[in-house]
């Protein structure tokens, strides 16, 4: 069971957690991702996402090497793009396993790996009118 997506539309908790629940699972981990208040001291307005053409099929990779790595059973993984408001889901991840060791360390593994290879940028607005590209190549 996988659930890969990259949206523009709020994300779900509950539909991440229903993608990943199995009868084999002895663990299932989550992670969310919101979007904080502050920035390196300075204080967030809002932000906009933007994705790669080619991020989804990034994003599905990403999401094999993970699932082969860590024995997982099912994944969920799935990112927002567009505006953004302070507090609103960025990114859920969950993976079950069939022990809670490897359900810890395969959402790590997951989310470490899709904020460090999948293509999606963030646009930072300030409170006082500065903004900054975070991820751009």
């Amino acid at each position: 069971m996988r659930l890969v997506d990259i949206r523009d539309s709020p994300l779900s908790v509950e539909e991440a957690v229903a993608a990943v629940s199995t009868p084999a699972a002895g663990g299932q981990t989550v992670f969310i991702g919101t979007v904080r208040d502050h920035d390196s001291g300075k204080p967030v307005a809002r932000l906009d996402y933007s994705a790669h053409p080619g991020a989804l099929d990034e994003l599905h990779r990403v999401c094999e090497r993970v699932a082969e790595a860590h024995h997982v059973l099912a994944l969920a993984a799935v990112h927002r793009v567009g505006d953004l408001k302070v507090g609103d889901l960025a990114v859920v991840v969950a993976v079950s396993t069939a022990h809670r060791g490897d359900a810890f360390g395969a959402c790590r593994a997951l989310i470490d790996e899709l904020k460090a290879q999948v293509p999606i940028w963030k646009h930072q607005q300030f409170t006082d009118g500065t903004e900054e590209w975070v991820g751009t190549p």
